[in-house]
């Protein structure tokens, strides 16, 4: 899930720590560090205006930002010595503004801004205003999909952004003053993290479904790609070919999703098949390279990923449709691509597992407590009784936006929560989170567990030592990887526990 204004400092300590995120300048000459900003505030996202005396950042500075999210862009003097006691404040929507970027002249700043009416499913669109004050300019409101990056060209006629559409992720642009927008990477791939050079020329680096992320340059026609990291190990390996895949949800709603095949796939065969669910729950799958769809797919299953409603890439609306409604739809959208691989005769309906992390374990909580088509599932760092987790994980604005206070809007919590239908699920299902979690708390996956343990369904509970919502080290995530791989071969595949005891081994 999307973390709220006040994230977790780098070092873990929690949420509540009273360390705050600020600017410094370091001088490589001088070996001087400098503090540029201060305050009980997070700054993010420095830009150096072109002049260098000036830095955009953007920040939450209102009086209580843990209950709102509504940073705005400011301004500071690099030089100055009061650390950034006076400031200048550029924007003031009631959404969030961020990642500032200056045009060449310094005489406009182009950033992203959210409408704040649609909380945590806001489009980001991309805004222009002046340096020196007015009202901003939203150059991309008909564009209904989200921006990142953003780039002015050297000439400052046009501004370059990252572009998340339907399952694909392009490097676009729009003239300075607003305008059509062109695409110069598109397609079928997954770009991100451009540099734009002063003849207009792009690098990116480029992922695709068979392809780990490259640079690639656009100076010819068509991208070409300049790195080759991964070429060696490839020429050793079959990878599986990822398919993309259209159909109805139980309304109608249409959803995109993406089926990845076995190296091997004979269509004459169904096979044991995993759903895999995204995290955020603003978020997408899109066309780039998967480890883990590649993974499974090497061990003979047909992967199934989708796009439910509340995913970012399809406009606000389909994003939207996930509000208050927390599994309800989205669990028969992820259903319904297992479904259509079961009518493209890739999938055994009597072989399916499912899967996720995050938004993706809280998902795969809530459909095990609605069907039982599923032989076995693995929920990563997933919530199950939000009502416990009010005060608790991260998530005080974002739970009161949305579900109400839990003392005035109790039906709607308890309904939502995967936890409160515990007693329809007979799916054998491994938890595992990081010990030290501060985004979805290892409480959830331990109720969960104590649940299924006390109900007497098969259950395991894997708790990793001094990890958070990310960023495992290499053995827990090898260690994880092994234990999917050895909880579906036994439940979904039904193979017998191999004689290291790992079907059956404990996992805290």
């Amino acid at each position: 899930m999307r973390s709220c204004t006040r994230t977790v400092t780098k070092d873990f300590t929690g949420y509540l720590d009273r360390r705050r995120n600020h600017i410094y300048i370091y001088d490589l000459e001088t070996d001087k560090l400098s503090q540029v900003t201060s305050g009980d505030y997070d700054d993010s996202s420095p830009a150096w205006s072109p002049d260098g005396k000036t830095i955009a950042f953007s920040s939450n500075r209102t009086e209580e930002p843990d209950i709102n999210e509504n940073s705005d862009i400011w301004l500071v003097d690099a030089d100055n010595t009061d650390k950034g006691r006076n400031l200048v404040q550029r924007t003031t929507s009631l959404g969030p503004d961020s990642s500032p970027t200056w045009h060449p002249d310094g005489k406009s700043i182009a950033y992203v801004s959210a409408d704040v009416t649609a909380g945590a499913y806001a489009t980001g669109h991309l805004a222009v205003i002046d340096s020196r004050g007015g009202a901003p300019r939203l150059l991309t409101k008909d564009l209904d999909r989200n921006v990142s990056n953003l780039e002015y060209s050297d000439d400052g006629e046009y501004i370059y952004f990252g572009l998340e559409d339907s399952g694909e992720n392009h490097i676009a642009r729009i003239p300075a003053e607003g305008g059509k927008i062109t695409r110069p990477i598109n397609g079928h791939v997954s770009a991100s993290g451009f540099e734009l050079a002063s003849d207009g020329t792009l690098v990116a680096q480029i992922s695709k479904p068979d392809l780990p992320g490259e640079l690639f340059i656009t100076d010819q026609q068509d991208p070409r790609q300049l790195t080759h990291v991964n070429e060696e190990l490839f020429a050793q390996i079959q990878l599986g070919d990822t398919e993309e895949i259209h159909f109805k949800s139980h309304d109608g709603l249409e959803i995109e999703g993406f089926v990845t095949k076995p190296p091997s796939f004979n269509p004459a065969f169904r096979y044991p098949t995993l759903l895999l669910i995204h995290g955020g729950p603003v978020s997408q799958y899109s066309y780039n390279f998967s480890f883990d769809a590649q993974l499974f797919a090497a061990n003979e299953y047909i992967v199934v990923r989708a796009n439910p409603r509340g995913s970012s890439g399809y406009g606000q609306k389909f994003c939207l449709g996930l509000y208050q409604g927390w599994g309800e739809k989205d669990y028969r959208d992820v259903l319904a691509a297992v479904d259509r691989a079961i009518e493209l005769g890739y999938a055994d309906p009597d072989r399916l597992g499912v899967g996720g992390f995050s938004y993706g374990g809280i998902l795969t909580n809530y459909i095990i407590t609605q069907t039982d088509r599923f032989k076995g599932a693995v929920s990563g760092a997933g919530a199950a009784l939000y009502l416990a987790n009010y005060g608790h994980d991260m998530y005080q604005h974002w739970y009161e936006v949305e579900l109400g206070l839990p003392w005035d809007s109790r039906e709607l919590w308890d309904r939502l929560s995967p936890f409160n239908h515990i007693q329809n699920v007979t799916t054998p299902t491994m938890f595992a989170c990081g010990e030290k979690d501060w985004n979805v708390p290892v409480q959830n996956s331990e109720q969960l567990y104590q649940a299924l343990r006390r109900r007497g369904i098969t259950t395991r509970l894997v708790v990793y030592p001094d990890e958070h919502h990310g960023g495992w080290t290499a053995p827990h995530k090898k260690d994880f990887l092994e234990r999917r791989l050895a909880w579906y071969a036994q439940h979904v595949k039904g193979q017998t526990p191999d004689s290291t005891g790992e079907s059956s081994q404990a996992g805290r």
